[in-house]
């Protein structure tokens, strides 16, 4: 039996809202910030619930791995990461039907430590792999490789936390931050897509004063969606426009206020007080704003993803995760390191360009589509 849990987890959000929908309009005013942190558990898993939980995973794998098509039309999972190279290796490993020894393991340890998983989970994964190879449960590679996989859902499990919007908090506050170029405006812009869809009404800030270019860029989202966007000049206080959005969204009942920040290294300590700023001046409106901090991570950064979840943590309370462009090339390892180092809700995971391709985490088909049941098969 396998199991994962993890100390410092954020809480669950509380039941999903609905509501109307709104059109576009410029407006302006002031605001600030300060951090929050996640509260933690330390639970110790109860071994009755265990091995119940490795077997409901084994189900959810097998049903992923036979269904090929996406229900909803889109493209599947598969699909979309077949080409990271977690997936490639050890595609390429488990082809040659290597033999059932050490040598096997240390295998497995360079594709796994190659496709940025990284050391913590890494090791956890191996220890337990090996302790069951020494007790003689499995039969071949192809069995060691299916307990890999049950180990890497069980692993992902505890961080599938969708965020739910709950209809008592009007407006919900979701403060999204980010290094530069990690697809920040583009995530906000199919955020309020999707829960425009799902009959909210919304409304964005654009927090990100210090590009211009950004400013537009969720202007001409709200255009696309018909949402109000709240903005001001270039170069305008970014805490000063998240406060006058929230004001805004406070007077016409809005049920989510999505807020821009503005791109910044983990290393700039100048821009991550900003932060801290935008939400002590959030706070004069909403004590408990912002609901939710929503780190963008690109999926290609690989470890350094763990850094930007450490700094902009400690400088915003970071309560929840979006892992963009695990599409393609991109090495999809770095999931598992973040759950075992921090166990912060992944929210959503971008498997693509599309306005459809924000995908709410779901770690059986992450999990199948990394690595499907047939991955040996040449």
């Amino acid at each position: 039996m396998f199991k994962f849990w993890k100390k410092d987890r954020a809480p669950e959000k509380t039941p999903a809202a609905d509501v109307a929908s709104d059109t576009p309009e410029n407006a302006v005013q002031t605001l600030p910030t300060g951090p929050v942190q996640a509260p933690s558990t330390d639970v110790p898993p109860d071994p009755a619930e265990a091995s119940v939980a490795l077997v409901a995973d084994s189900v959810a794998l097998e049903k992923v791995d036979e269904s090929e098509t996406d229900n909803s039309g889109k493209p599947n999972w598969r699909e979309r990461l077949s080409g990271s190279a977690l997936s490639r290796s050890l595609g390429s490993l488990f082809a040659r039907k290597p033999k059932l020894d050490e040598a096997l393991l240390d295998d497995l340890e360079t594709a796994l430590l190659t496709a940025d998983v990284g050391v913590s989970a890494t090791e956890l994964l191996l220890e337990n792999l090996r302790q069951r190879m020494r007790k003689r449960e499995f039969a071949d590679a192809d069995g060691l490789l299916a307990a890999l996989r049950e180990a890497l859902l069980t692993m992902l499990a505890p961080i599938a936390v969708p965020l739910r919007i709950p209809t008592e908090i009007k407006p919900f506050v979701v403060l999204v931050v980010g290094v530069n170029g990690v697809g920040k405006t583009t995530t906000i812009g199919k955020l309020a897509r999707r829960h425009q869809q799902e009959g909210r009404h919304v409304l964005l800030a654009a927090g990100d004063t210090f590009r211009a270019a950004a400013v537009e860029q969720l202007k001409a989202w709200g255009m696309r969606n018909q949402i109000a966007v709240i903005s001001q000049g270039s170069g305008a206080d970014s805490a000063s426009v998240i406060f006058d959005a929230l004001q805004a969204a406070t007077s016409r009942n809005v049920d989510l206020l999505i807020a821009d920040t503005a791109g910044r290294l983990h290393t700039q300590s100048g821009l991550m007080d900003e932060l801290s700023k935008i939400k002590r001046v959030l706070a004069k409106l909403d004590p408990a704003a912002p609901h939710e901090v929503l780190l963008v991570i690109d999926g290609t950064t690989g470890q350094n993803a763990v850094n930007q979840v450490r700094q902009f943590s400690l400088a915003a309370g970071v309560t929840g995760l979006v892992v963009t462009k695990l599409d393609g090339t991109a090495k999809g390892g770095v999931v598992f390191a973040l759950a075992t180092e921090f166990g912060l809700p992944i929210r959503y995971v971008g498997l693509g360009e599309g306005l459809d391709d924000l995908r709410e985490f779901d770690p059986a088909a992450f999990v199948a589509g990394l690595l499907p049941a047939n991955l040996g098969v040449e």
